[in-house]
């Protein structure tokens, strides 16, 4: 396939559903919906949006689970001019509100599961205009009626009025097709993703329409010689508002492929949606894959329709991925990348075998280096940390310059993004994972920033220091365990204590799964604290 001709999101979407549309586009809850359908569905949306005061420019945030509304939302949003800021729905109004102020947004699109909290946070944030979303609101009117009766779907009402609407009211009143040309620029801000890391609150990266859609069909595509886009059905079961799901997934819909979405992740409702809608490739992360071989009914499942299985989000554990050859006779393909390079900067090739461990080769898009502490290249085969440069990258964190000054550099005019993750390449051109130089853990494929964690338990009024790290762990890459000193005149505190403590204010993937008590943390002469020394210590410990 050629590269797109357009510069603006919403316009590669409506060439492909101009050209395909009866094909299916998205499939939610069983439910299948054609190109036309979401064009139309998408139009109406941005026309509402403008009717209710909405312009070009206003950041709109997606605070809402893996949907049919998710993508509506999203395409929308770019129908209009607007910056999507998507984030988890899983946020607590802690993150929530951080998120708002920090990237300026007006308007929220958020679950009715979520409103509560989008509530406690309006009078603190910018937000003027909340939209609420009923996961069913989308689905045909019969299976709606069944959900009421059998309580599948939540009852209650959502307070209107005060710039609070109904997603599915403002579509009925939309003036469709009253919209204004698409905009046409392709360096303008397209969306802000959040992102983990060594900060304490998550760091902004701002992509543009041209980045995301340069990345975007270069990953999409990767399968082609095996699955023609265009007939490819993805199930994507990473979260939308990730890159991983935009790039490997999301992104179906710029090259005429069909999108499988569900809510959550159901092992058997994921494997019954592989067998009845013949999907043709699947997006996870390896703790995904994991699960999977280890589940009880995974042999009751035909899955023999997908061709392409991909991992990314960490580096796949040899074994999971020697098992799932044995039992299914074909590999998990993997790729390494990043928010802030718009996801991938390897992917594995799929007309060729790639060696064990190899997490693929450099896209087109990117060029890469290899290099040692003072900048300088490494030979093929000594590990060093990777740098990647693109011609249409990120530039720039919101409202960061130090983490800016530290992660973008530039060498020889050309501005280059530091991983911070050690890598090394074969004489081949195949790239292999080796290290993490920050201070970041990453669980179920999420970045979990370290520094976060700690400063949630100090704010406790029992501790006085503590230390995080990762504990490598085959199921979920690494688990979290806190290192904790509390002051000396505190007694009967609990690691169960301190976790309920962290549920109040970190997103469920970033609380610990251990707690272990000291009198004392390793510090250096300066009063850092030694956080390679207290990881030392626990390898020891593992290793017996």
């Amino acid at each position: 396939m050629k590269p797109l001709k357009e510069n603006n999101i919403f316009s590669a979407f409506e060439s492909v559903a101009d050209q395909y549309p009866e094909h299916i586009a998205v499939i939610y809850l069983g439910t299948k919906y054609t190109y036309h359908t979401l064009k139309t569905l998408a139009e109406k949306f941005a026309a509402a949006l403008l009717d209710i005061g909405v312009t070009s420019n206003d950041k709109i945030m997606i605070y809402i689970p893996n949907s049919i509304q998710w993508v509506v939302s999203f395409l929308a949003i770019h129908r209009i001019g607007g910056i999507s800021v998507p984030i988890t729905p899983i946020y607590t109004p802690h993150d929530l509100e951080y998120i708002a102020n920090d990237s300026g947004t007006s308007v929220i699109i958020c679950a009715d599961t979520n409103f509560g909290y989008v509530q406690k946070v309006r009078a603190t944030t910018k937000i003027n205009r909340i939209i609420y979303v009923k996961m069913a609101d989308l689905l045909p009117w019969w299976k709606q009626y069944f959900g009421r009766i059998y309580d599948i779907i939540p009852k209650g009402k959502l307070p209107s009025g005060n710039h609070i609407y109904s997603l599915k009211h403002l579509l009925s009143k939309s003036k469709y097709p009253d919209l204004p040309l698409v905009e046409d620029d392709r360096e303008k801000t397209a969306q802000i993703l959040y992102t983990g890391g060594t900060t304490k609150y998550p760091k902004a990266v701002p992509m543009s329409h041209g980045l995301f859609l340069v990345s975007a069909t270069e990953q999409i595509k990767t399968s082609e010689p095996i699955i023609p886009p265009e007939k490819n059905i993805i199930l994507g079961n990473a979260p939308l508002f990730h890159i991983l799901g935009q790039t490997c997934s999301l992104a179906t819909l710029l090259v005429g492929g069909a999108l499988l979405v569900q809510p959550k992740i159901n092992m058997d409702a994921t494997f019954e949606a592989i067998f009845r809608f013949k999907v043709r490739s699947m997006i996870g992360v390896p703790a995904l894959y994991r699960m999977m071989l280890e589940h009880d009914r995974l042999d009751q499942y035909d899955l023999s329709s997908v061709d392409y299985w991909y991992s990314a989000g960490d580096v796949l554990p040899e074994e999971v991925g020697r098992r799932w050859q044995e039992k299914f006779n074909k590999c998990i393909y993997q790729g390494y990348g990043a928010t802030e390079t718009c996801g991938g900067v390897t992917m594995c090739p799929v007309n060729m075998k790639n060696p064990p461990k190899s997490v693929g080769r450099v896209v087109n898009s990117k060029k890469i280096m290899i290099v040692g502490p003072d900048l300088t290249p490494r030979k093929n085969g000594d590990p060093g940390e990777l740098l990647v440069h693109s011609d249409e990258m990120v530039q720039a964190y919101l409202n960061k310059p130090e983490e800016t000054q530290k992660s973008f550099i530039t060498i020889k005019k050309e501005k280059w993004y530091r991983t911070a993750d050690i890598m090394k390449m074969d004489d081949h051109g195949n790239l292999y994972f080796v290290d993490r130089t920050q201070d970041t853990i990453k669980h179920k494929g999420y970045r979990v920033s370290a520094s976060e964690i700690e400063s949630v338990l100090q704010e406790h009024p029992a501790v006085i220091a503590t230390c995080v790290i990762g504990v490598p762990d085959e199921k979920v890459g690494e688990r979290i365990k806190a290192y904790v000193v509390l002051k000396e005149d505190i007694k009967g505190i609990t690691g169960y204590e301190l976790i309920k403590w962290c549920r109040k204010t970190l997103v469920s993937y970033k609380v610990p799964q251990y707690i272990e008590f000291r009198d004392m943390l390793p510090k250096s002469k300066v009063g850092k604290l030694l956080r390679r020394e207290v990881r030392d210590e626990e390898t020891r410990r593992a290793a017996g």
